[in-house]
């Protein structure tokens, strides 16, 4: 039978949410994989291999569905092809689709409200892949309620002065740039946020500590002592950093689905060969009846959860209308399917599945954040709930 294929068969490129450059998108990805474009991606180190990806992402311009360009509208940005590239990404190796999502998500509000001085220095180099992205919205006691932020930020002059700390940062210790988010108090709670960008040598700023996780990303908790920078670095208007953070959030939320629909059809595939070639009882896995009831309902919600996402992508891109609700239940359904997905296969192989360096074991941790960041499924209930209980 063979091991199983480290890319995609999408046969579902011909739903109707889809267009030919799509697949292009997909094509061109297959060839970076198929070509060594992610053995950079050596776990051993972490960081080092993050930068390898990114640069080489970018050397391939596979960034700029993702990154736009310093002169571009962001709202040109396709969702459906940042979804296909992290679909595809998560698939080979969820490092790799860290990678590509940060730089898109560390930009985003700096293509959104940034100035044509900060999008002419910043962009161009994220796009390239030169730079490190991040996005540094969390804090110990503000994860889900952005609205408990403490970090501040203080205008003197023309300068402004943070201080506070962010946690749980992505690419955090490593990034280049960083958009950041810190309380001016113009008005309580959300609207008395801004964001700013910041670099890592701006006098004041430093990596507290580094973060340790079951999957390894680099994360980092940053520290702002007195942290002063100039005005000119702030992104929109005073008092605009939440609606500025959510609007960044609403582009790429869709796209975490997508990275849990490439995990899921990853530990399919994983499963599907295991099962054809795994002899048991006289037989193979796959002949006994409670594996092809499995391998039928791993299926059928992946493609659920797929049509989904897609769906949400397809409405922002083509019918130009809000995905608030249709995100969050992409969200919802693909990264909780996913963790159902992965377990079952790690289930199927037995002993094997929880041995160090199996696919499905890798698949299993890398799964598991899915379903906290960008919004953890409690959140996305509520943000369906409240979508549908608004006046009509």
């Amino acid at each position: 039978m063979g091991s199983p294929a480290k890319t995609i068969s999408r046969d579902w490129l011909d739903w109707p949410f889809f267009e030919p450059r799509h697949r292009a998108t997909c094509d061109a990805l297959d060839r970076f994989v198929a070509q060594g474009g992610l053995q950079a991606a050596d776990h051993r180190d972490v960081d080092g291999a993050c930068r390898k990806l990114v640069r080489a992402l970018g050397a391939e311009g596979l960034l700029d569905c993702a990154v736009a360009a310093p002169d571009g509208d962001v709202a040109s940005i396709d969702s459906r092809s940042i979804c296909l590239s992290r679909e595809t990404l998560a698939y080979a190796d969820g490092l790799a689709d860290f990678a590509f999502a940060m730089q898109g998500l560390g930009s985003g509000a700096i293509a959104l409200a940034g100035s044509a001085e900060l999008r002419h220095s910043v962009l161009p180099q994220v796009r390239s892949g030169e730079w490190l992205a991040a996005f540094a919205l969390s804090e110990q006691e503000a994860g889900s309620d952005v609205a408990a932020m403490t970090c501040t930020a203080r205008q003197d002059g023309d300068s402004y002065v943070l201080n506070g700390e962010k946690t749980w940062i992505s690419n955090g210790g490593i990034a280049d740039v960083y958009t950041l988010f810190a309380r001016t108090g113009e008005a309580p709670g959300a609207r008395g946020i801004s964001a700013f960008v910041l670099f890592p040598d701006d006098p004041g700023f430093s990596v507290a500590d580094r973060i340790d996780i079951i999957a390894p990303h680099p994360l980092a908790t940053l520290r702002l002592d007195n942290c002063r920078i100039p005005s000119s670095r702030r992104l929109g208007a005073p008092g605009a950093g939440f609606k500025i953070a959510m609007q960044t959030l609403d582009i790429f939320r869709a796209s975490v689905a997508a990275a849990a629909l490439g995990f899921a059809r990853r530990a399919l595939e994983e499963a599907r060969v295991h099962a054809q070639t795994r002899r048991m009882f006289g037989a193979t896995l796959s002949d006994l009846q409670l594996t092809q009831a499995a391998l039928g309902d791993m299926m059928t919600e992946t493609d659920a959860a797929a049509l989904l996402t897609y769906r949400a992508a397809w409405r922002r891109d083509v019918q130009k209308l809000p995905t608030t609700r249709e995100a969050a239940m992409a969200k919802l359904s693909a990264t909780e399917t996913a963790q159902r997905v992965v377990d079952r296969a790690v289930q199927m192989f037995g002993g094997r599945g929880v041995r160090k360096g199996e696919i499905v074991e890798s698949l299993y941790r890398e799964v598991r954040a899915l379903r906290i960041y960008e919004g953890a499924t409690e959140v996305q209930k509520l943000i369906v709930a409240r979508e549908l209980l608004k006046p009509r």
